[in-house]
């Protein structure tokens, strides 16, 4: 992609992921630093494994949360999402809604797929809102759709 226009990323989002993810380290490193030699040994190297996969798993999963984030670019939108990113030539991008009531911004493709863009929500009060009229004013100026809609909050 091109020269980056714009970039948001929710910050009460990013501060409780990072939170719950040092709690949970420190959480399970207390537990298991308590635990005497002989309960250590009675987890099979399988037990420990797992533990450390879903471990593994739960961190990975409040990292995405932490790095969720929409950036405009000259040729195009790029969002990342908890589970998927896409990435999004202005051309394809049809609507942009978020009004009173949505939890974050919604994003319309030409093929008519609502797409919801994490990065831009009601959480973050006026700074979303203030994201969200920016995002809509880029993707005008470079040639997305024809219904741009981002109401006064």
């Amino acid at each position: 992609m091109s020269e980056r226009l714009f970039t948001f990323h929710p910050r009460s989002v990013a501060i409780m992921a990072s939170v719950m993810g040092f709690s949970l380290i420190a959480l399970f490193g207390v537990i298991w630093s308590q635990f005497d030699d002989f309960t250590k040994q009675t987890f099979s190297w399988f037990q420990r494994l797992t533990l450390l996969a879903f471990f593994g798993a739960i961190l990975l999963l409040l990292f995405r949360m932490a790095t969720v984030r929409v950036s405009a670019y000259a040729d195009g939108l790029r969002i990342r999402n908890v589970f998927k990113s896409y990435m999004l030539p202005w051309a394809e991008v049809t609507a942009l809604r978020f009004t009173s009531g949505d939890a974050w911004l919604q994003l319309f493709d030409a093929e008519g797929n609502r797409i919801g863009v994490l990065a831009i929500q009601a959480s973050e009060g006026r700074r979303a809102s203030t994201a969200a009229k920016e995002l809509a004013a880029i993707a005008r100026a470079h040639g997305a759709g024809p219904s741009q809609r981002i109401p006064e909050s």
